[in-house]
């Protein structure tokens, strides 16, 4: 295997901002120099500065590992009962391909799911939950009507629809793990609902914590629960973490495909939206590498997908946005990195399968066997590594500016994003490059009305909300010429 100079670079973290070792002469080598393995904190500068004391996820603290290594220690027979939120989609089938593939250790009990009401049939057909929720009233009775034709004889499942309905399913009594495969701010509040009732998330919901963070770190905390991630970056950090003690951790490396415009320089990406915007539509909805939903395929495109898990990397993990780096990496083979204290690099390796994440989110931290092919690195050849143009990809720059504000902006950012990409995929008359445009007007507009400390629940619906209403007026003037 060949591995290239950029790539070199970024493995080992000599291109960080953080300097390896320099040396210290005995005349500075001394107590007043060196902290004290108490006083140790994580991060770059080591003194803990702009990071959580607290992260969502079980990292970073000694009562963290020590919880690891008694679940480890249960041994890899368990059984898991999960409620799946969005089970038609991509997140949900994967995951049903693990419960396929792991019978002994995995129990469907709930289900919900958009319009799908064919699909939905054969899903309770094969698992037999025990509540089931579409999005609408008709497609629930669909898939009641597809039952019943189809001479279904299994138990009955109480089948439920709107937002209630994906909060019944989140609820649901017997199951101690959530799987959040719903898109956008939908998954906050039946998120919120697991969480108060003491369920494990396996969080495939970037949004989550995006927009929820302020409310959702205290309830992780209150409630004791373990938040899992389950994207394949967020879960990458965090395999490589575990064992990681108190203060281990220095810097975070996240990873992107660079989605569908990588190979275009700035100016081309430039003039293409220029010169012929149906075709830049056209690419920015398939990606190269991933099979992915229509909304997240555009996020990869724009990158915007990264600037939101910049900012989930600091809820789940505690770092702090300084201490974030993002690099692309077209192979999607490293699925992202953390540096240590020492300047150690750990990555976490493995092809571009989404079950790969999704299976240590609901086995953690159990290694389960599993039916896929394993990583040759032989014939993967070579790995490279550089660094995103911020100028071509302005949402990422967007993102850390909303994380280091805080409060009620990175819920603006995140429904903004969510409304622009979504006009831009209906063709109403937006540009590519009018997304971020949009989303940065957003959060300008959004800057008298801030809010930083006692953030509420009704704080990020009223945010998300005013900031749908901002881009679709918006959008509806850069359409219109204005």
């Amino acid at each position: 295997m060949k591995l290239s100079t950029s790539a070199l670079i970024a493995l080992v973290g000599a291109a960080s901002s953080a300097s390896a070792f320099t040396g210290l002469s005995g005349s500075t080598a001394n107590a007043k120099t060196v902290l004290s393995t108490a006083d140790r904190m994580s991060g770059s500068k080591g003194t803990g500065e702009g990071w959580l004391a607290e992260p969502a996820a079980p990292v970073n603290s000694d009562a963290s590992l020590q919880k690891t290594v008694e679940e480890a220690l249960k041994g890899a027979t368990f059984q898991k009962r999960l409620s799946l939120l969005g089970s038609t989609g991509s997140i949900g089938t994967q995951t049903l391909d693990i419960v396929d593939a792991c019978p002994d250790n995995f129990v469907v009990d709930a289900l919900s799911a958009g319009g799908n009401a064919e699909l939905m049939a054969e899903q309770v057909a094969k698992y037999q939950p025990k509540v089931v929720s579409m999005s609408t009233p008709e497609a629930a009775k669909e898939v009641a009507d597809r039952l019943k034709a189809s001479g279904y004889s299994g138990p009955m499942p109480e089948i439920l629809h709107g937002p209630e309905g994906i909060d019944a399913v989140a609820s649901v009594d017997s199951a101690d793990t959530v799987v959040t495969g719903i898109v956008g701010a939908a998954g906050l509040q039946p998120t919120i609902s697991a969480i108060k009732l003491g369920k494990d998330i396996a969080l495939a919901n970037k949004e989550t914590l995006i927009s929820g963070g302020p409310v959702i770190l205290p309830l992780v905390k209150e409630h004791g629960i373990n938040m899992l991630p389950a994207d394949s970056e967020h879960s990458a950090i965090f395999q490589c973490l575990q064992g990681v003690p108190e203060g281990g951790l220095r810097r975070v490396i996240l990873t992107a495909s660079g989605g569908a415009f990588r190979d275009f320089s700035k100016d081309e990406l430039f003039k293409m939206c220029e010169e012929d915007p149906r075709a830049v539509q056209a690419k920015a909805t398939t990606h190269p590498n991933w099979d992915m939903g229509a909304k997240i395929t555009l996020d990869s495109a724009t990158m915007m997908n990264k600037g939101l898990e910049v900012i989930e990397a600091h809820y789940l993990f505690g770092a702090s946005y300084d201490d974030i780096d993002v690099v692309i990496h077209p192979q999607s083979i490293v699925h992202s990195m953390v540096e240590t204290m020492d300047t150690s690099c750990l990555a976490q390796l493995g092809w571009a399968d989404m079950r790969l994440p999704l299976v240590y989110s609901v086995s953690w931290p159990h290694r389960l066997w599993m039916p896929y092919k394993p990583l040759d690195l032989a014939e993967i050849g070579s790995l490279t590594f550089t660094k995103p143009d911020h100028e071509k990809y302005p949402c990422i720059r967007l993102a850390y500016e909303a994380g280091r504000v805080g409060g009620t902006m990175t819920a603006v950012l995140n429904a903004a994003n969510e409304a622009a990409n979504e006009m831009f995929r209906e063709d109403v008359g937006l540009g590519f490059l009018d997304i971020p445009k949009l989303i940065e007007g957003a959060m300008e507009a959004h800057k008298a009305d801030l809010k930083i400390d006692d953030v509420q629940l009704d704080d990020i619906l009223s945010c998300d909300a005013w900031a749908r209403e901002y881009v679709a007026k918006a959008s509806a003037e850069v359409a219109n010429g204005g």
